[in-house]
């Protein structure tokens, strides 16, 4: 999955979840900031990545999500770990 897919799958995810406005959404978007989520939504996206990835995303590695692209990068990081590993 590149990073272009990521970023497809993540902003779907944020209209499904939270019903934002496709159009709103851009890398740049801080999560809390501008999208409006709280910790919870944080929680549960991170649910919903898992299922979509079939991967473990270890709790650290979210704590330190700001915007929509270091949502991408984490995940992107997490699967070429896999194909590394």
């Amino acid at each position: 999955m590149n990073k272009n897919a990521i970023y497809q799958e993540v902003t779907d995810l944020l209209v499904q979840l939270f019903e934002l406005d496709a159009a709103e959404i851009t890398p740049e978007s801080r999560l809390y900031e501008d999208l409006e989520l709280d910790s919870i939504d944080a929680v549960d996206m991170v649910v919903h990545l898992q299922k979509r990835i079939g991967r473990k995303i270890k709790p650290e590695i979210f704590k330190a999500v700001r915007t929509v692209q270091d949502v991408v990068d984490a995940v992107e990081q997490l699967l070429n770990e896999d194909v590394e590993g």
